[in-house]
């Protein structure tokens, strides 16, 4: 086993330990949680939503954020291409309610007039519309072959998981790991070392989502995910243990999809592969 993909491996509970520490509040939190401070023209969308972010007919004016698309093809030893991660910083994100007191807030669109109120967030302001982006796609259906679900705390999200994998299985949370400080967002990386395939038979991927406090969109298909872990080495020097996964299968997804625009290819013709964010968790079985 590589250096790299050991530390990957033994480091699972480590960061949901880590995650308990930085993400949980202390003392009462009530009407004290503040969104997660943003450019306002971002608030609105979570880092694993694109859907709604428009291509530029210029590529080098597209957003910078959507530099996290890339093909199988792509995933090799020595491969060079840019990469777009986010910057998490813990003293302004939101922070993860325990379950009890996460469960005693409605969570529905239902319930907005209630929540903006009980927030203290005028209707027209970006966090009321940040707090009903959320709810409106935690709402939504779930695509076909898809599960899909909200969670509130870490409690909720351990439930699902286990719910998903079955009673008894053993979980592994894999995440992207930054090795050193950087405050770059985009830059060139190439791939350091062959990358490794975490075997699964299915994963569930969560995605940070803006609101007052902590909240990931959680969902899983039944359709064929590879799951990677990658050493990149930045061109200012940094490396990065980052989670990747490659869709192999699109036939369902939106044509909307900003990947599609990224990539130039369409649902169903070729597999879409992105890099998770550092605050992104994916959870896998371990083999029995």
């Amino acid at each position: 086993m590589r250096t790299g993909q050991s530390s990957f491996v033994s480091w699972s509970w480590l960061i949901l330990h880590a995650l308990l520490v930085l993400l949980v509040t202390e003392g009462n939190s009530d009407r004290k949680i503040t969104i997660e401070n943003r450019d306002e023209e971002h608030l609105l969308l979570p880092t694993h939503d694109h859907d709604h972010l428009s291509l530029s007919s210029n590529r080098n004016q597209m957003d910078p954020s959507l530099n996290v698309f890339f093909n199988p093809v792509d995933l090799r030893l020595g491969k060079t291409m840019p990469i777009y991660f986010s910057k998490r910083d813990p003293s302004v994100s939101p922070k993860l309610l325990p379950k009890q007191e996460a469960d005693s807030i409605p969570f529905s669109t239902s319930n907005l007039p209630y929540l903006l109120e009980f927030f203290s967030f005028p209707p027209d302001s970006p966090q009321a519309k940040a707090i009903e982006y959320t709810l409106t796609q935690c709402d939504l259906e779930p695509i076909k072959g898809e599960s899909k679900f909200c969670a509130t705390s870490l409690e909720s999200m351990v439930e699902f998981a286990t719910a998903l994998f079955g009673s008894g299985t053993q979980l592994k949370v894999l995440t992207t790991s930054p090795l050193s400080n950087s405050a770059t967002l985009l830059q060139n990386y190439i791939v350091l070392e062959t990358p490794n395939e975490i075997l699964a038979p299915r994963m569930i991927a969560c995605h940070t989502m803006p609101y007052p406090y902590a909240v990931f969109y959680c969902h899983s298909q039944e359709s064929q995910n590879k799951l990677y872990q990658v050493l990149l080495g930045g061109e200012n020097g940094e490396r990065i243990h980052a989670a990747a996964v490659c869709h192999m299968d699109t036939s369902q997804w939106d044509r909307s999809h900003v990947s599609f625009q990224v990539l130039g290819s369409e649902p169903g013709t070729s597999p879409v592969c992105h890099f998770f964010p550092s605050d992104n968790l994916v959870w896998v079985p371990l083999p029995a």
